[in-house]
């Protein structure tokens, strides 16, 4: 088995729980190190591997094939590009980067140089979306007329991460929460015709926006994406509407909660949602009437460490391509223009 070696430039949460872990499980990678700015943490949970003082340390280091850069997300576009000029394979966390225009610079880099750069969109393997996938690819509601997709929390209160609450290029929810709803509207449906947006701040003492509802708009459907943090009892966050039926889930995967307590993903009951959130089916199947609890599969981000690794050997597409990249950061440039303007934005 071939094998790429990796390391992060961060790891802090985003470190311990959605990358190292699975870099380590997985056969055909080899965890060398994180970058640590101060505290020394991950040698003292992975026994060999390096803390490195600086991020010119991770790049000049001859061994290191594959970077992740796991930091806020206003230092993406810098160290991306800082990362594929020094001939490293390179995964950027959501939101890929602060504009479209930094977006298509970085795929048309990594073209160039013949390197892979993909988007760490975790939520596609989340247990909630692949349930909703599988039901909207099997034709099960009939043809789409009407979606919502909402990332909803009750967090009134600013985050003590000041990245996320500073005006930034990478701050506010829609970069946050937003990047990972809209990337599975576009997964589901592809690119929409048009953009209307409602973007606000409604938290006190709030300086960047924390509410967003953006209608995406296609020629037959429409699909709403949400999210907030006034939401103590929110609604189910996926409601698909088609000519056949309706399918209701709430957003109720469990990876990210089994990692923080210390599951490893190797564990049977890794992803298993709970019975009580099964999505509810109201359609019609044959001619019958049917209304019934659908079992959820199993969420797995494992599944994404094992197609980056087939991309970097087999020279298959990244799971999240950068263009998957540029079309969400094209949605949000447009959500921002729409709800400054007050009015429609086209994108073809």
């Amino acid at each position: 088995m071939t094998n790429i070696n990796a390391a992060l430039l961060s790891f802090g949460m985003s470190g311990k729980v959605f990358h190292a872990p699975f870099l380590h499980l997985h056969p055909g990678f080899t965890l060398l190190g994180s970058w640590e700015r101060s505290t020394k943490a991950i040698a003292n949970q992975y026994s060999g591997v390096q803390s490195y003082d600086s991020m010119e340390a991770v790049l000049t280091d001859d061994r290191v094939e594959l970077v992740v850069v796991n930091t806020p997300t206003y230092t993406h576009y810098e160290y991306a590009k800082a990362t594929l000029k020094a001939g490293k394979h390179v995964i950027v966390e959501k939101a890929f980067v602060g504009s479209t225009s930094e977006a298509e610079e970085l795929q048309a880099l990594a073209g160039r140089l013949g390197l892979k750069l993909a988007v760490f969109q975790n939520r596609r393997w989340d247990s909630d979306f692949k349930t909703v996938q599988q039901v909207v690819r099997q034709g099960l509601l009939g043809e789409i007329v009407e979606a919502s997709i909402a990332f909803a929390r009750y967090t009134p209160e600013l985050s003590a991460k000041t990245h996320k609450e500073k005006p930034s290029a990478g701050a506010g929810i829609i970069k946050d929460l937003g990047a990972h709803v809209i990337d599975q509207a576009l997964c589901l449906f592809g690119m929409p015709r048009s953009v209307f947006a409602d973007i606000a701040i409604t938290r006190q003492h709030s300086e960047v926006d924390d509410y967003f509802d953006i209608l995406l708009k296609y020629d037959k459907m429409r699909v709403h994406v949400k999210g907030g943090y006034f939401f103590r009892e929110p609604t189910p966050s996926f409601a698909f509407f088609g000519t056949k039926g309706t399918f209701l889930k709430s957003r109720a995967d469990v990876q990210e909660d089994q990692l923080k307590a210390g599951m490893k993903p190797s564990d049977p009951q890794y992803g298993v949602e709970p019975k009580t959130e099964q999505g509810l089916l109201h359609t019609e199947v044959e001619g019958k009437v049917i209304r019934e609890k659908i079992q959820t599969i199993p969420g797995d981000y494992k599944e994404y460490y094992e197609a980056v690794y087939q991309s970097l050997t087999a020279d298959h597409p990244e799971p999240v391509t950068a263009q998957d990249g540029v079309n969400v950061m094209r949605i949000i440039d447009a959500a921002f223009e729409s709800a400054e303007s007050g009015k429609v934005v086209d994108l073809e």
